[in-house]
This record gives structure tokens, sequence and C-alpha cells, in this order.
């Protein structure tokens, strides 16, 4: 039998307060980070009021993977 060897990309970090997350057309930017749920402001990047919201890690987390988000 064959071995087969899979590519290793590298994960996501958690998220910290004051991170912000680059994405194609917005920018998140982690207020607060509780055990279970994350405030954020998510909006524009010339924007000049952006309203808070607030959602679970995971979900935060699975919206960042899938808008390919960089952390800058």
């Amino acid at each position: 039998m064959t071995k087969k060897t899979s590519t290793r990309r590298t994960p996501l970090q958690s998220l910290a307060n004051g991170q912000v997350w680059r994405m194609t057309e917005a920018i998140l930017s982690v207020t607060m980070v509780g055990k279970l749920l994350v405030h954020y402001k998510l909006g524009k990047p010339n924007a000049t009021r952006v309203s808070n919201s607030i959602n679970s890690i995971t979900t935060i987390e699975k919206y960042l993977k899938e808008h390919k988000a960089v952390l800058v």
C-alpha cells in the first residue's frame, strides 16, 4: 500500500482583540472576544460609520475562511 501525504495549509490565527482582517470588498475589525461570542465591526474600507455586531466565534472563523481574509 502506498501512503498518501496531504499538503498542509497554515491554519487561521485565533481571534484576538484589536485584529483587523481584510477581504476583497470589506474589512472586519475585532473589538472584543469572549468565550463564545465575538464583538466586531464589518464594513467597507472607507466607511465613515460602521455598526457593531455580535456573532459566535465559529461563525466568524468560517466567514473569514470562505472570504479568504488576510490579517493586517
